[in-house]
């Protein structure tokens, strides 16, 4: 078996994943699935930033592209300057937070890497989106979240189909591992990408595999919060899901997740106290 990594190395200090964390999900947009979610004033931005971080927050995850099912374009331009502003702001503010940029547009993640202090960038595209994310990764050397989605927001969820889809996803992963690491990118945490082009069915099938991912060696990343495999399932809204993620969080948890990535972050804190309680007994 493959030991999984325990560190990523965020701007020179290494972050211990032996205790799983929590990145807390910042949309400045207008539009993402969760109303709760969206954030576009410099007072709201801040606001949001400050209580993730007192709620226990280890990263904090902007993205200025809604990537719910069915979700339009937006245009770069567009994106850069939601993006960029509040990865500024949230600098400014708190200095001590690890900001992850969400996109998949390698020049925004260049440019806030750079210029905004951001320290991890989020592709839920995983290279795909943009022939010249991975070369910009392994300039910059800063952690890389690769999530897998089949298809595009605007169509993935039009009947996505696979012959396996936790085998498809982790064959997927591993063509694209190899070139990241041939290219000296060491810090890589992968992401199965839950509800990006993916059934509900396929969805809980993932989660039941989600251990099967260690085989890669490298950490993991759950986003489960709020998705429409919880409130579909149990025939409520998205506003009402709070209690779902928890559980599945947990389940998660249970399966090898190192880091949770949700709106609720007190919550998910409060899911990882008590599983490593848990584990804590079982030793």
């Amino acid at each position: 078996m493959i030991a999984k990594s325990r560190y990523i190395n965020v701007k020179g200090n290494l972050i211990d994943l032996s205790v799983p964390r929590v990145m807390g999900i910042i949309n400045v947009t207008p539009d993402s699935f969760y109303k709760n979610s969206r954030f576009t004033t410099e007072e709201e931005i801040a606001e949001t930033a400050s209580g993730m971080m007192e709620d226990g927050a280890d990263i904090l995850d902007i993205g200025g592209f809604s990537s719910r099912p069915g979700a339009g374009n937006v245009t770069p331009g567009e994106e850069k300057s939601r993006v960029l502003k509040a990865v500024k702001l949230v600098a400014r503010l708190f200095p001590e937070a690890i900001v992850s940029v969400d996109t998949f547009r390698g020049e925004i993640a260049r440019e806030a890497v750079l210029d905004y202090g951001a320290a991890i960038i989020n592709d839920i595209s995983g290279g795909e989106g943009d022939d010249n994310m991975f070369s910009i990764v392994e300039k910059l050397q800063v952690p890389y979240i690769m999530m897998h989605m089949q298809g595009v927001p605007s169509m993935m969820q039009k009947n996505p189909v696979y012959k396996d889809v936790t085998a498809d996803i982790l064959r997927w992963f591993g063509d694209r591992i190899v070139i990241l690491q041939s290219m000296g990118v060491n810090d890589i945490i992968i992401d199965p990408g839950f509800g990006f082009g993916k059934t509900i069915s396929q969805n809980f099938e993932l989660l039941n595999h989600l251990g099967d991912f260690s085989i890669t060696g490298l950490p993991l990343l759950a986003g489960l919060s709020r998705k429409s495999m919880i409130w579909k399932t149990l025939e409520i809204t998205p506003e009402d899901a709070l209690n779902g993620t928890s559980v599945l969080n947990t389940v998660a948890l249970m399966n090898g997740a190192d880091i949770l990535r949700v709106h609720d972050v007190k919550e998910a804190v409060q899911a990882i106290k008590l599983f490593g309680r848990l584990k804590k007994e079982a030793d």
